[in-house]
């Protein structure tokens, strides 16, 4: 099979105005970017309005293994799946951060036949949205140690400031520098550090946003610290949220491109989802929603964060409503929740894993049964698709039809990755007939109830988990929230994608435990409180091998080793 690139490369890309007009959107509308992407205006929201409204899906998985559980992918397969079918599917992603991409994944525009291309674009800048967060995150930076420089009139105390610098690689030596070094004239020393792009307040705003209008008030509701008196000190005060929404004129506008099967994709914003919402732009679907048959969204790592992010937050501030939640699984992942194997990212899977075993599948699928219910905890319907690898073996996808039999959940075995759309096809009727069924969407917690209490809710509906254990550091800031007249934001938990519990080696469903509660802190422009469970870390380090190093120009000036 050819590689992905190759793949990419050899694809037919009609011209993107021309899919467009199939969306309904005018040429008006539309900002070339070369020949890879368009630009879409925000002007696109209203004059769709009056069109029918898609059938909304969102795609999640499993508890994943280092190695991810090829959602993008399966979202690639299931938008072109729908053309096999005289249906029109559109697919709404995250831009990829180029962190991971140089990093551990090497690329993320999907794989095999269903991705979207060029990929080189798609991994490699695309128009420049990552780069203008991280301009408009780092000049509020800027703008924060020169008010303290010029004299500091907000009084704001330089302990207090909780607003790093970000940067669009995985760097652990920034983690936690000293900024100010030199003279006077040099600035005031502090200790700071930096995080990486996608984990920028800026970007949860960006994704999070609905209106130009909008993304001005939330940049200037932005909490960059405290003065010397224990009050929030914001962009507004600073001076900053005028000029950064400025940077972020083009970057609001969501990129048109297409899969290798020329079905649309809109690729929008890029927030982490163990950090922050892990979602595309909402914007991008309030476009999509009424420019398609089918929009299929993709939320980030398993169904207990991204799509517990995407029906509480996303959801919450959008109003649209899902009619149907695609659950990805493996064998490979349903193994690994067996608790028999440990996969390492960038290290072959154990050669023991490879080998038929339907009984590890069934063991591992306890996992599977609770992202079922997490599903459907929001009176959403689910459906399983099956990410078939060469690799597995019939008794295991049998195996988990059966799981799905006993839950009562419809479950398609798709080959998108080998075949394309017409691989998954089966999948994509069981979709039809989810959203036919109907679902009665609702979020897990009110706005009222306490954030205490929807941190609790969350980990004992969603994790399993039996309570909380909540620092005193984090009991004090919950009630500084609460009095400061947050109480009514929804909660993003920080805490690892790897397992349903906060700790990464517990696999399966894990019971017994209580969710650890560290800190707690307010991202109040994007609209959200996110406490802080286990260890998180929001600038990565780099593997003992990154695709930086084989990531090169070949004697033809093509780039090679995206993968």
């Amino acid at each position: 099979m050819p590689s992905d690139l190759e793949i990419s490369r050899a694809a037919v890309r009609r011209p993107l105005a021309d899919i467009a007009a199939d969306m309904g959107i005018g040429p008006h509308l539309l900002e070339p970017y070369g020949t890879a992407a368009v630009k879409i205006s925000l002007d696109a929201i209203d004059e769709l309005a009056d069109r029918p409204r898609a059938k909304y899906v969102v795609v999640t998985a499993i508890t994943p293994t280092p190695l991810g559980s090829g959602k993008t992918t399966t979202a690639m397969g299931l938008g072109q799946a729908f053309g096999h079918l005289d249906k029109v599917g559109l697919v709404a992603i995250r831009q990829p951060s180029m962190g991971p991409t140089f990093g551990i994944k090497g690329g993320a525009a999907g794989g095999g036949y269903a991705q979207v291309t060029p990929m080189e674009a798609l991994n490699l800048h695309l128009t420049g949205d990552m780069h203008a967060v991280t301009a408009a995150h780092n000049l509020l930076a800027a703008m924060i140690d020169n008010h303290i420089h010029q004299g500091n009139q907000l009084q704001i105390d330089p302990q207090k400031i909780s607003w790093r610098r970000v940067l669009d690689v995985n760097d652990r030596e920034l983690r936690n520098i000293i900024t100010g070094l030199g003279g006077p004239q040099d600035g005031n020393p502090r200790q700071a550090g930096f995080d990486i792009t996608a984990a920028s307040e800026v970007m949860a705003i960006l994704a999070l946003c609905t209106s130009l209008k909008d993304l001005r008030a939330r940049m200037g509701r932005i909490v960059i610290g405290s003065d010397r008196s224990g009050e929030p000190v914001t962009a507004e005060m600073v001076g900053a949220a005028g000029s950064m929404t400025v940077m972020l004129l083009d970057a609001i506008k969501p990129n048109l491109m297409q899969t290798v099967e020329q079905t649309p994709v809109l690729v929008h914003s890029g927030p982490f989802g163990n950090i922050a919402t892990g979602n595309s732009s909402i914007v991008a679907d309030l476009i999509g929603i009424h420019a398609s048959d089918y929009l299929i969204t993709e939320a980030g790592f398993g169904a207990d964060i991204g799509a517990e992010k995407f029906f509480n937050i996303k959801c919450r501030t959008s109003g649209l409503t899902p009619d149907a939640a695609v659950i990805v699984a493996t064998v490979r992942d349903l193994k690994t929740h067996s608790g028999k194997y440990q996969v390492v990212a960038g290290k072959p899977l154990p050669a023991e894993m490879l080998a038929e075993s339907p009984e590890d599948v069934l063991a591992g699928a306890v996992n599977l049964r609770q992202q079922i219910a997490n599903v459907r905890r929001h009176g959403v319907t689910p459906v399983i698709a099956v990410n078939a690898f060469p690799t597995d073996h019939d008794s295991e996808h049998r195996a988990i039809m059966d799981v799905a039999a006993e839950e009562g959940v419809r479950v398609a075995v798709s080959y998108h990755f080998t075949q394309g759309g017409k691989g998954a096809v089966a999948l994509a009727e069981a979709v039809i007939e989810a959203c036919d069924s109907g679902s009665d969407f609702h979020m897990l917690y009110p706005d009222e109830l306490s954030l205490v209490d929807k941190i609790d809710t969350i980990a004992r509906e969603m994790y399993g988990a039996d309570g909380l254990d909540v620092s005193p550091l984090a009991a004090r800031q919950l009630e500084e929230f609460e009095r400061g007249g947050f109480g009514h934001l929804p909660v993003c938990i920080a805490k690892t994608h790897l397992s349903l519990s906060a700790t990464p080696s517990l696999k399966g469903a894990p019971t017994g435990w209580r969710l650890p509660v560290r800190e707690v802190r307010a991202s109040i422009g994007a609209g959200f409180i996110y406490p802080i469970c286990g260890n998180m870390s929001t600038m990565p380090g780099l593997s003992s091998a990154p695709a930086a190093g084989r990531i090169d120009i070949d004697d033809d000036g093509e780039i090679v080793g995206l993968s």
